[in-house]
């Protein structure tokens, strides 16, 4: 088991590690950790370590029967929106999806060059709930006092 103060690893099965490392390195923030290209590279981001497994590689091997990439994806949060997405389309990348929202936020798809699911994702603003048990809490700062 992962120790908590480990990197948690994702593995994405890729055509051209290179192509992988260029996209996630200079579009999305993450670092070059160690590169065997072209069968394998890792990138990381904060406690992420994303394996990018080229065909040569012993992690595309031991996939029998492989299908495309599917739906499950890497989950980026985003402080703006609407920025990563202008910033992204300036950078000539395109979208899967189109802005989804919902109770806990929004958020949008894109594609590394493989096909692998990138989700970017802007949490809801959720008004501060009120501190009922500690001294600055709302009710104190408003004059309110309770039985």
């Amino acid at each position: 088991m992962t120790a908590p103060d480990q990197y948690a690893s994702v593995r994405y099965i890729v055509d051209d590690v290179q192509a992988g490392i260029d996209f996630y390195t200079t579009h999305l923030g993450f670092t070059l950790n160690t590169s065997a290209a072209p069968a394998f590279a890792d990138v990381v981001r904060g406690p992420l370590r994303l394996l990018l497994s080229g065909p040569a590689s012993s992690g595309a091997r031991a996939t029998p029967d492989a299908v495309p990439a599917g739906r499950n994806r890497i989950h980026l949060v985003v402080d703006d929106l609407d920025a990563e997405i202008s910033r992204l389309r300036d950078a000539g990348l395109s979208f899967r999806s189109g802005v989804v929202a919902g109770p806990g936020g929004r958020q949008i798809l894109l594609a590394d060059p493989a096909g692998n699911l990138v989700e970017l994702f802007q949490p809801a603003h959720r008004p501060d709930t009120p501190d009922t048990g500690r001294a600055g809490n709302d009710d104190e700062r408003s004059g309110v006092t309770r039985p």
